[in-house]
């Protein structure tokens, strides 16, 4: 028999988590929840002083597509057209996704979120974000006393 020491708050993350686990797979009257869209895949990277976000979307109209930063976080949302299935068409394989798509990540505090700029190339949205000027890293002077 081996004595552990309990430990109460790494128990009430256990609970937590699997209490998380439990919410995420069901809805409300216990039937598997429904997939409410599909996630968009986000590279985010720092480049010099800006952080950068590239959001794979191809063949998506631009215009289809909204970016909003709130409370530091950053929502990338829009809606691919459905398309319509003819009667006489028969799929063998069918990955290409269609309906709304959405996905939030957030952001580190030392980015300015007002001097963003986004582009959108090749079915590309890219996101950059530079950092503040008061939340940079800046290098100390080290004096020597003797």
């Amino acid at each position: 028999m081996v004595l552990q020491r309990l430990d109460p708050v790494a128990e009430l993350c256990r609970v937590d988590n699997v209490m998380n686990r439990f919410w995420r797979s069901y809805s409300g009257l216990g039937r598997p929840a429904r997939p409410q869209g599909w996630a968009v895949p986000l590279d985010v990277r720092q480049e010099g002083d800006s952080v950068a976000i590239d959001a794979s979307v191809p063949g998506i109209d631009p215009e289809q597509i909204s970016a909003t930063v709130e409370d530091g976080v950053l929502t990338i949302k829009g809606e691919t057209a459905t398309e319509t299935k003819k009667n006489d068409e028969r799929y063998y394989l069918r990955e290409r996704r269609v309906g709304a798509f959405h996905r939030s990540v957030r952001l580190p505090d030392t980015v300015d979120t007002e001097g963003a700029e986004t582009t959108y190339e090749n079915g590309v949205l890219t996101i950059t974000f530079p950092k503040q000027e008061s939340k940079k890293a800046r290098s100390l002077a080290i004096n020597v006393k003797s």
